[in-house]
């Protein structure tokens, strides 16, 4: 049976809930987010803001300077998971194997729909169907959708990032070595930025250039080079995974002594953060929620936690919000017997938007709107 996986992604989801939801929005620079006058940070970012470099995780100081006309907007989580229930909640519907992967995205088995046709064929037939998914989430919750198709995971999210918003990428089986050559290396999963700059030492700045070296890359990379040598050639056997256990990753650090010091404090949630930034390195994996944990000298604990829409996976970013809900919520206010920092919400550590060549696209591609 031929395989056919879908990447559905939706559109700066939380900030295009905002704008369905208040009309006046739409086409503005909308940062979900504290505001610029306050300590905070940025949670989600629509088209128009992210012009003008604003990301996830930026402190809103940093955001109100690169876009002094944003419309700072109080995040509401619990809106955005109600909304993330109704989109997959139509999903569901089609009959199709689903592994959500956050509250935004999910990879789609679609391969029962045509068991017998050849691997381009399936894929192809698969179109009409992503069409009319996407076409009801629009008219049911007044949302776009950027859907990928492609013959694995690796291909399909590539598809769903390539002609955002609101776009429909078609990755045959065929074609795929063409549309990834002209792609940069960064764009491929489990690329971050130190294992860019290897490559980029070696003089592998695209794919393609990985495709053309000689060997499989584990004199640069050691035991994950073979790995990423097939990722792109555009093979990707990774099966979807539809159980439901939340992954995380944490680290923890009690302490022999009760503490309130701040500059050890910060030592420490530095230290973790690199850890934990780390094994998200190792694992491939970027987060889309960071949590701190506190126990006090009467062991009561507390836990804090926030969520950004474009996943992230760097220590800076990490530790910075990691001290920013320490301060939101004054967890410090007394001596503490333990601190720690985790990270939720685990995807795939991946460019959130392709740097695209100024070439026009691959005929490898068809991409609708």
């Amino acid at each position: 049976m031929p395989r056919v996986i879908l990447h559905l992604d939706m559109d700066a989801f939380y900030a295009s809930v905002e704008q369905r939801d208040d009309p006046s929005l739409k086409g503005l620079p909308v940062v979900v987010g504290s505001s610029p006058d306050h300590r905070g940070v940025v949670c989600a970012a629509s088209y128009e803001a992210r012009r003008f470099g604003v990301r996830s995780a930026m402190p809103s100081r940093t955001a109100g300077r690169l876009c002094p006309q944003g419309i700072f907007i109080q995040p509401r989580m619990e809106t955005y998971r109600a909304e993330s229930r109704e989109i997959f909640r139509l999903v569901a519907k089609t009959g199709v194997l689903v592994e959500q992967v956050s509250v935004d995205e999910a990879y789609l088995d679609a391969s029962s729909l045509q068991p017998t046709a050849t691997p381009d064929d399936a894929l192809e037939l698969a179109l009409p169907f992503a069409r009319q998914l996407k076409a009801t989430i629009h008219r049911e919750r007044g949302l776009t959708a950027s859907i990928g198709i492609a013959p694995n995971k690796l291909l399909a999210k590539l598809g769903s990032d390539f002609e955002k918003p609101d776009g429909l990428t078609l990755i045959r089986e065929s074609e795929k070595v063409a549309f990834l050559k002209p792609l940069p290396v960064r764009a491929l999963h489990g690329v971050g930025r130190v294992t860019e700059q290897i490559l980029t030492r070696a003089g592998l700045r695209t794919i393609g250039d990985i495709q053309a070296h000689p060997g499989d890359l584990r004199a640069l990379l050691g035991s994950w080079g073979p790995q990423l040598k097939r990722f792109a050639v555009g093979e990707d056997d990774r099966p979807l995974d539809f159980g439901d256990e939340v992954k995380s990753i944490s680290s923890e650090n009690t302490f022999d002594q009760d503490t309130d010091h701040r500059p050890t404090l910060r030592q420490i949630l530095r230290e973790q953060a690199q850890d934990i930034a780390g094994r998200l390195e190792k694992s491939q994996l970027a987060a889309k929620t960071v949590q701190v944990k506190v126990r006090y000298t009467d062991f009561t604990t507390l836990t804090r936690q926030f969520s950004v829409e474009e996943p992230i996976r760097s220590g800076r970013d990490l530790y910075r919000l990691g001290c920013w809900l320490l301060g939101r919520d004054r967890l410090v206010s007394r001596p503490l017997r333990l601190l720690g920092l985790g990270v939720s919400g685990l995807v795939e550590a991946q460019a959130t938007q392709l740097i695209l060549p100024l070439d026009k696209p691959s005929s490898s591609t068809r991409s609708e709107h």
